[in-house]
């Protein structure tokens, strides 16, 4: 046996009324002294009966017991039959015998058999008053009823010190039984077990078994050798199954199997009775010695249950004590071991029975409920078949079952395996309520050892869709102070917790710079609507000044404010941070009036977004608000940058609006775009213009400074300049052409006689502007020109060139013109349709329906109108209509028509206004007519013309 085996664990002992005893308390704390070794697991648990078993135990002894699947069956020293629930409340008593109950047996049904050392058998009925009962006169200490008890003539078997096997029968045509001796002379019978047809009874021989059908011996096992006497140590049967007999006895356990062929057994141990083959037979399938006497076996699957009793060093041998030593006792507790058919020991209990100092190993009694020995797969039982071990001695009765998920469960916890605890619940052992033990227990085991972020990676799987139980560790974690560690992991949902809970939180993050970050994570993780952001914001704002201010609490704090709708304190935070979204935030909540001192920090963010914004908003924050803030701005920074961004931008929206930093503007552009600085000269009029010389000068920007000059009035200087320094003698003309002065012509001619080689070059840029050949008079004799001779016959080819394309010129516009009279002339021989009133007024109504609709309408209909010739209907200067009876009406080609009397009326009113022009003019009209040869004329086109 190993060393594992031998030490037997003691299991905590229930009472039946679910409180631990006093005794097992004491022994644990004995126990708990020695030497710290790994602890295997138990298999069984234990549990005192309680109900009415310690009054009846308290006046009595117990003596034998039963258990059928309806009661439990309890006989003792004063002869009486004790019937019980499982939970040892009595249901009924039976005064059956004067002396101690040596053995019960049950039927299948109702029926109750035992035996007494009164020399009696009493056949009970368990629901009824119905008894039997049958006197032998000496003590019987064994009895079995026939499992079809009920349906075989009530037969039942008996033995005693008589040494008799005896099978009763009750006779079918008459009262009374018959009795038949089985086996006799072979000394006293001990124990006997009844099962199917195979009855089988220890004697002082050995163990035998009887084929009770056909009324045959079966097979004989001898009597293990070296044990005590029966007296001291009882012979124990059980039958695992209905083929397979269990024997403990003493020392000994044999296992016998009962075969139905002809072969040999495995090991050659089987004895047939009768010299002939039988068709039954036993053979020995597993056999070993304890180290212990055993005091009760019962089949546990495929293992066995021993009832152990550790016999005292030298116990066979001691002599009988002082009866003081006796009083005191010095028995060991009894064990139960679970053994297989190897004798490999799994585990080992020892138990603390009431008295056990005082008992030897006759006086306990194991016995077991029926159950289904296949019912153990995987090493779990069936629900509601597990088997019950109820364990007697005198004074007390113990219930032994296996061990179930929970027992497993919270043995790992006793031992502190809390994570194999929490795998066994969530891989569906156990009751779905265990979770939340476990995983209590499981995380005020991790917050002892101080596992904090551990513990808190498991509260989702553990705490689940509690919202109190979250609650409660989420305070719990803020009072330990390790409150950001569960902060990821807190639910935002199913469950969601209490407002408290979540702010509880938020400020544990603002207390350590460490945890700034985390707190602005989980700021804009949060939906805003499960918590107050006051609180927290409370709990900020005092270090907003301090060295603990971190950017991410600014931040976070920003987010807050938003939350809180105070934005405007938010965009304070969101600029000093340099945001991008800062420019989106402005926009979205109008923030344009609270931007007056940020510009600096917009500007350094964004500059391009931020002078959109500034002279978009103008109106709101004036240039020169913006102008001051950047040029004493304390960041560093380039300031004069920004305001050449800005005030650049400001000049090409609105070149009046900073017209007061134009001269700043002149030296920002010098500095930062010099290309610009022509077309800002050329439009502004708002900067000094001996400043902007200073500046050029400065920077040698000749062109600028030829602007400038011109600008001041100094042409002369100017032109000297663009001479002299830029030598470009086209800038020169074209700067001259500016002026509009001809003095400066002969300036520029006069300057470049001094430099031979531009006196080519002006010969080139003059053409259109001064006669060459004027240049060329001016010219020294002996001035050696370069390139001359090429020069000139440029000239002229161009000139040639220049007068081909004007007679060409002049033949295309003589062609057009043709064309255009001969297209008038065609115009004008066409008639003029006259519109009559009714359709006036009919296309006065379709102008205006057609006035309302769109430029496409009118559009098409002026093309309509233009591709015809119409006149209106009424007179142009009296608007009466034209179709008046016996008057006379004139229609021009212009489509106006006069009433002829009118048309004369108003040409005599010009006439005699223009008779002055007339005669200053010359004596002939315009078209070549004699000034006093009356002429017809439209009056309003000759009005508009004049």
């Amino acid at each position: 046996m190993s060393s594992a085996a031998r030490r037997a664990s003691h299991p905590a002992l229930v009472n039946g009324d679910g409180e631990y005893g006093r005794e097992d308390e004491d022994e644990e704390e004995e126990e708990g002294e020695e030497g710290d070794e790994p602890e295997e697991e138990p298999r069984l648990k234990y549990q005192r009966l309680g109900g009415s078993v310690p009054a009846i135990l308290s006046t009595d002894a117990a003596a034998a017991i039963a258990v059928t699947d309806r009661a439990v069956l309890l006989g003792t020293h004063d002869g009486t039959l004790h019937i019980l629930d499982f939970q040892g409340n009595q249901s009924k008593e039976i005064k059956a015998h004067t002396a101690t109950i040596n053995d019960i047996s049950f039927e299948d049904r109702e029926y109750i058999g035992s035996c007494s050392d009164d020399g009696t058998v009493v056949i009970s009925n368990l629901f009824t008053d119905e008894k039997l009962k049958f006197e032998y006169h000496r003590p019987m200490k064994a009895i079995a009823l026939d499992p079809q008890y009920s349906r075989s003539n009530n037969r039942f078997a008996t033995g005693g010190l008589a040494g008799q096997v005896l099978v009763l029968t009750k006779k079918s045509w008459v009262s009374g039984y018959n009795k038949k001796v089985l086996r006799e002379g072979e000394g006293p019978i001990h124990s006997m077990k009844w099962r199917t047809d195979l009855l089988a009874w220890a004697n002082d021989a050995g163990v035998k078994v009887h084929d009770m059908k056909t009324d045959r011996g079966i097979a004989f096992i001898e009597k293990p050798k070296g044990i005590p006497r029966p007296e001291v140590l009882l012979p124990h049967l059980v039958w695992q199954d209905d083929t397979v007999l269990v024997i403990g006895w003493g020392t000994s356990v044999k296992i016998a199997a009962i075969r139905t062929d002809s072969s040999q057994g495995l090991n050659g141990m089987q004895r047939s009775i009768s010299a002939a083959s039988s068709e039954k037979y036993v053979d020995i399938v597993g056999s070993f010695q304890t180290g212990y006497h055993i005091s009760g076996i019962a089949p546990f699957g495929d293992l066995l249950v021993m009832l152990a009793y550790i016999p005292e060093e030298d116990d066979g041998d001691k002599k009988i004590s002082t009866s003081v030593s006796s009083r005191q006792g010095t028995a060991q507790r009894p064990e139960i071991h679970l053994v297989s058919w190897k004798n490999d020991v799994l585990t080992t209990d020892a138990l603390p029975i009431h008295g056990y100092e005082h008992y030897k190993a006759k006086d306990y009694t194991l016995a077991h409920a029926p159950f289904s020995g296949s019912s153990n797969a995987g090493g779990q039982w069936a629900a509601g078949d597990e088997p019950l071990y109820y364990i007697v001695s005198p004074k007390d009765i113990v219930v032994a079952k296996p061990r179930d998920t929970e027992d497993h469960i919270a043995w790992l916890l006793q031992h502190g395996w809390h994570e194999k605890a929490l795998a066994a619940v969530e891989a569906g052992q156990g009751r779905t309520e265990l979770l939340d033990e476990v995983g209590t227990r499981y995380l005020d085991h991790l917050i002892i050892e101080r596992k904090y972020a551990e513990a808190a990676q498991l509260c989702p799987k553990l705490l689940r869709g509690s919202p109190s139980a979250w609650e409660r560790w989420v305070f719990h974690f803020a009072h330990l102070r390790q409150l950001p560690v569960l902060i990821p992991y807190i639910p935002i949902e199913n469950p969601q917790l209490s407002d408290t809970a979540y702010e509880v939180a938020l400020v544990a993050l603002t207390t350590n710079a460490s945890f700034h970050e985390l707190l602005l994570t989980t700021i804009k993780s949060w939906p805003p609507t499960l918590y107050s952001a006051s609180p927290v914001i409370s709990a900020i704002e005092p270090q907003l000044n301090s060295s603990s201010m971190t950017n991410s609490l600014k931040e976070a704090l920003a987010e807050l404010y938003v939350i809180n709708s105070q934005y405007e304190k938010a965009l304070s935070l969101f600029a000093e941070l340099l945001k991008p979204e800062v420019f989106e935030f402005i926009e979205k909540h109008n923030l344009h009036d609270a931007i007056h001192d940020k510009v600096v920090n917009l500007m350094l963010l964004d500059c391009k977004r931020a002078v959109h914004l500034l002279i978009q908003h103008r109106d709101i924050i004036p240039p020169y608000e913006v102008v001051e803030q950047l040029l004493h701005a304390s960041k560093s920074c380039d300031k004069k940058y920004l305001l050449h961004q800005y005030l650049h931008a400001l000049f090409e929206v609105d070149i009046h609006a900073g017209k007061d930093y134009h001269d700043m503007q002149l030296e920002l552009y010098a500095d930062y775009e010099p290309r610009m600085l022509l077309p800002f000269l050329r439009t502004s009029q708002h900067y000094r213009l001996d400043k902007a010389y200073e500046i050029f000068a400065q920077k040698e920007f000749v062109k600028e400074q030829v602007f400038v000059l011109g600008r001041m009035g100094n042409a002369k200087e100017a032109l000297s300049t663009i001479i002299n320094k830029l030598e470009d003698i086209q800038e020169a003309v074209e700067f001259v052409t500016e002026q509009h002065d001809d003095e400066l012509w002969d300036e520029l001619i006069r300057q470049c006689l001094q430099k031979p080689e531009m006196v080519g070059m002006l010969l080139e840029h003059t053409v259109g502007n001064l006669d060459p050949l004027y240049i060329v008079s001016l010219v020294p004799d002996g001035l050696e020109i370069p390139k001359l001779r090429d020069r000139l016959v440029k000239i002229v080819t161009d000139y040639r060139t220049e007068t081909s394309l004007r007679h060409g010129c002049n033949d295309i516009l003589k062609a057009d013109c043709v064309n255009l009279l001969v297209k008038y002339y065609h115009e004008a021989r066409r008639g003029v349709c006259m519109a009559s009133m009714d359709e006036e007024a009919q296309g006065a109504r379709v102008n205006e329906g057609s006035s309302r609709t769109g430029d496409r309408s009118s559009t098409l209909r002026n093309l309509e109108m233009k591709s015809r010739t119409r006149c209106g209907a009424r007179c142009c200067l009296c608007f009466d209509p034209l179709s008046i009876q016996d008057m006379s009406f004139i229609v021009f080609y212009c489509c106006h028509a006069y009433h002829q009397s009118c048309l004369e009326g108003g040409l005599d009113s010009m006439k005699s206004n223009s008779n002055v022009r007339d005669s200053d003019d010359g004596s002939e009209d315009d078209d070549g007519s004699p000034s006093g040869e009356s002429r017809m004329r439209c009056v309003l086109c000759t009005t508009a013309a004049a």
